[in-house]
């Protein structure tokens, strides 16, 4: 029995398992002891935006190791001062204190809290295609299948359909007329459920596991219009899309938003030490500033995770990562993938910001048939589990979900190197493209 043999995996069916088995890994790149290496497409799980083994990361957790490896979030520390300082800085509207945690359904678990405690409320609005977290109120407030084996979740949520053009619930034609349909459901939902009871509404600001949704013009705005008109906290889930996937330090600056709450992780410090937080408006955390606040966390704001999430926003700006990210996230990503779904009847739609992207696969491009269902396991999920395999096998690693090809590079990935996975991807799709008839 191999030491692996002790390790329960997340999300797996054990038996089923063959994990491959990861000695190294640097920039863009990690590799197997026989020395295969995978172009990494999926930052890991959409965390690594730094890359892999950053030097000046690696050094800044040495060096705080030496002067104080851990102390308690209950103390002053300069590491996460700092940290918190420049994240303010750049966040917008109003947000200007933090909360840390370990990670992001931490984050979520405590911005659920504080809407909660804020309006003296307690339901909670979240969208069907979401991911919010694998905790107790972090799950129940997902809408998608990985909900259901952690049933009943005895969380006050109620459900919406967020705006999908591609497969719009409403039937509409054009984003524009996507939007409008998609306020106007959620209005009624909220008329519907009393919104004299409605604490928050979470919403992935750009939809990820479920898709790579970028919301159409205008959305956003209405919903942070909705939230004000009937005194609803706007929670804005950023574990995924924080800290410029998508070319900005917060997805909701991309389309001039500012919610009352944010939720992040990940991206912050790369996932090199754990770290995640709630990034909040004033006017809210001063609930507590003579009441004590009902939660805490023994590693929140770990000084070691705090110096990577330092070292990486100083590296941010001295390489002009965001700008990167931008500009090559459309001349060479985006271009790139348009000119693929021009060529392979599999591709239904390419889209997506920055360095976050998907290709939904279908097996008829007319009536927009998805290469599996939704979903879809064992033999029905096998048309996407070739998908998969062909580019893991060309040494390409995907962050594949449902019948998305979906791809999320570290953010400091050459446009070389992109080129290159595209390469790849353009063999791969001819897979997926012997299932359209």
């Amino acid at each position: 029995m191999s030491g692996s043999d002790h390790v329960f995996y997340p999300w797996s069916a054990q038996a089923t398992l063959n994990p491959v088995p990861i000695v190294g890994a640097s920039g863009s790149w990690f590799w197997e002891e026989s020395g295969k290496r995978y172009l990494d497409f999926s930052s890991q799980l959409v965390n690594v935006n730094i890359g892999h083994q950053h030097p000046d990361i690696v050094a800044a957790i040495i060096d705080q190791a030496q002067k104080l490896a851990t102390i308690s979030p209950t103390v002053g520390n300069e590491a996460r001062s700092e940290l918190a300082r420049l994240i303010v800085e750049r966040a917008p509207g109003e947000l200007n204190r933090i909360l840390f945690t370990t990670g992001g359904a931490e984050a979520v678990e405590h911005a659920v809290r504080l809407a909660r405690s804020y309006t003296g409320r307690t339901k909670m609005l979240a969208a069907y295609r979401s991911y919010h977290g694998g905790t107790g109120v972090a799950i129940g407030l997902t809408g998608e299948p990985r909900r259901w084996g952690a049933e009943p979740t005895n969380v006050d949520v109620v459900r919406f359909f967020g705006p999908y053009p591609y497969r719009s619930p409403w039937g509409t034609s054009t984003p524009e007329e996507e939007t409008t349909a998609a306020l106007n459901h959620l209005r009624q939902v909220i008329e519907l459920e009393g919104p004299q009871h409605i604490a928050g509404l979470i919403l992935e600001t750009v939809v990820g596991t479920n898709g790579v949704l970028v919301p159409p013009p205008g959305y956003l705005a209405g919903v942070r219009e909705l939230c004000d008109e009937f005194g609803i906290v706007y929670i804005a889930d950023e574990v995924m899309v924080g800290f410029g996937r998508v070319g900005e330090w917060f997805a909701v600056q991309a389309f001039d938003v500012a919610p009352d709450i944010i939720t992040f992780a990940k991206g912050v410090n790369s996932g090199y030490v754990p770290l995640g937080g709630v990034l909040m408006a004033e006017r809210i955390a001063q609930r507590y500033d003579n009441t004590v606040y009902p939660g805490g966390l023994t590693y929140a704001g770990h000084p070691l995770a705090c110096a990577a999430g330092i070292a990486s926003i100083n590296v941010f700006e001295r390489d002009g990562i965001l700008d990167h990210v931008r500009t090559v996230g459309v001349d060479v990503l985006g271009k790139g993938l348009a000119e693929l779904a021009s060529r392979h009847p599999s591709v239904g739609e390419a889209r997506g910001l920055g360095f976050f992207w998907a290709l939904e696969l279908v097996r008829d491009p007319h009536t927009r048939e998805p290469l599996i269902p939704f979903a879809a396991a064992g033999s029905a999920a096998e048309p996407m589990n070739r998908v998969t395999a062909a580019a893991k096998e060309r040494g390409l690693w995907p962050f594949n979900a449902g019948n998305r090809f979906q791809i999320a590079p570290p953010l400091t990935t050459s446009a070389d190197e992109l080129r290159t996975g595209l390469e790849i991807v353009d063999e791969v799709l001819e897979v997926a493209d012997e299932y359209v008839g």
